[in-house]
């Protein structure tokens, strides 16, 4: 135990660096980020292949990574082939509508494509005050919380769904748990833009109410997207999803005109810095995952799903059982509300997050995410969540 617990050292070291690093010394993270997580990644794997003669275990997440790399990049690609002209200045009505329609958005093209879809123009239409707390809000609603509805809104739910939960089984059971948990942080975010709103000054206001209309660039772009989320249902042979989506990605890039992409100020910088920073997470996180399944495979603390393991029952018989569909619920509302808790909690927070920097919108530090935004606001919402569904 021992020896496992000293393998998670790197994880826990990586995740220390991407959170006070940038608060710190931000000067020599962004110059060093790629040599440290590169270097705590290649330590574990090289353990692993050479020690631990553990060589599946590193191909497997490698294809994990490769996987997960694939889609949020083409969707980084394709998103940015689709430029939203929007209002320069909106009042709080606007952002609330907006971020709703986003929250619907998620659960269609998944929270990735609905975040990178949605952000660039979120960030035009609030430029001259936009705060902090407009990134964050984006994140909590759009990024994540949304996409609670279907298996495309967010990979756990899509992993539940080819585990054999039925598409709309998801949806049926947490609509309610949406309903709340996306109200209260749309109220939470109106009052807090409206006080910011308030504050402007009246000349600014008046330029908020009397600008016009929105349109749409690019929507041959849609039907890239459209592809990609086909390709995601593909599960055999191997890598026949991802060479789908490398190509729709190519053919979207390649057939974008430039003009759109230079409105978008579009760049490969956000995409890049996530894959370095998530390559590794991934290679740091093996040996963390296996101590948690080692200790989970020791406890019976799901006694209805004994007879999962011995693959005796389907998972659909098993889902008319009340006790086992209360915990699915609650493991399908957890895994997509407690993903907006950290900018690495969900694959699009920490790209969102990047896309912010590079327009120099303000956004909070890792530490202070958490305790500026996550803990007065977000746990609020889940413990109403929580009291009103699950106790």
């Amino acid at each position: 135990m021992n020896s496992e617990l000293l393998l998670v050292g790197p994880f826990v070291l990586l995740l220390l660096l991407i959170a006070i690093a940038p608060l710190f010394f931000p000067d020599w993270w962004s110059k060093h980020y790629p040599k440290v997580s590169f270097g705590l990644g290649g330590v574990v794997i090289l353990y692993y292949v050479f020690s631990l003669q553990r060589t599946e275990i590193v191909l497997h997440t490698g294809q994990e990574y490769f996987s997960f790399i694939v889609l949020i990049g083409s969707l980084f690609i394709v998103s940015g082939g689709i430029n939203i002209s929007t209002k320069d200045l909106t009042s709080p009505r606007e952002n609330l509508l907006f971020l709703l329609v986003g929250a619907i958005i998620a659960n269609l093209v998944g929270t990735t494509g609905a975040s990178m879809l949605l952000i660039r123009p979120w960030i035009r239409m609030n430029k001259v005050r936009i705060a902090p707390y407009h990134i964050v809000f984006f994140i909590f609603i759009v990024s994540n919380v949304g996409g609670a509805l279907t298996p495309i809104g967010d990979p756990p739910l899509f992993i539940g769904y080819l585990k054999g939960i039925p598409f709309f089984w998801v949806i049926a059971r947490t609509f309610p748990m949406w309903c709340v948990g996306v109200g209260i942080l749309l109220l939470m975010f109106y009052l807090l833009d409206r006080k910011n709103y308030e504050s402007a000054s009246r000349a600014v206001q008046k330029k908020i109410e009397k600008q016009d209309e929105w349109k749409i660039e690019g929507l041959n772009n849609i039907l890239f997207l459209l592809i990609i989320l086909a390709a995601v249902f593909i599960s055999s042979p191997p890598f026949l999803r991802e060479a789908v989506i490398i190509i729709a990605a190519i053919a979207s890039y390649v057939t974008t005109k430039k003009t759109i992409h230079h409105a978008n100020h579009f760049t490969f910088h956000p995409i890049q810095e996530v894959a370095i920073i998530f390559a590794g997470i991934f290679a740091t996180m093996i040996p963390a995952l296996e101590l948690l399944s080692s200790s989970a495979s020791t406890m019976n603390h799901l006694s209805t799903m004994g007879n999962v393991h011995d693959n005796t029952l389907p998972v659909q018989t098993l889902l008319l059982s009340d006790e086992f569909s209360r915990h699915i619920v609650a493991i399908s509302v957890g895994a997509v509300f407690f993903g907006a808790n950290t900018y690495i909690g969900n694959g699009p927070n920490f790209m969102v997050k990047s896309i912010a920097d590079h327009y120099h919108v303000p956004t909070p530090s890792f530490v202070r995410y958490i305790t500026h935004f996550t803990l007065p606001f977000m746990l609020p919402m889940l413990f109403v969540v929580w009291i009103l569904f699950f106790l």
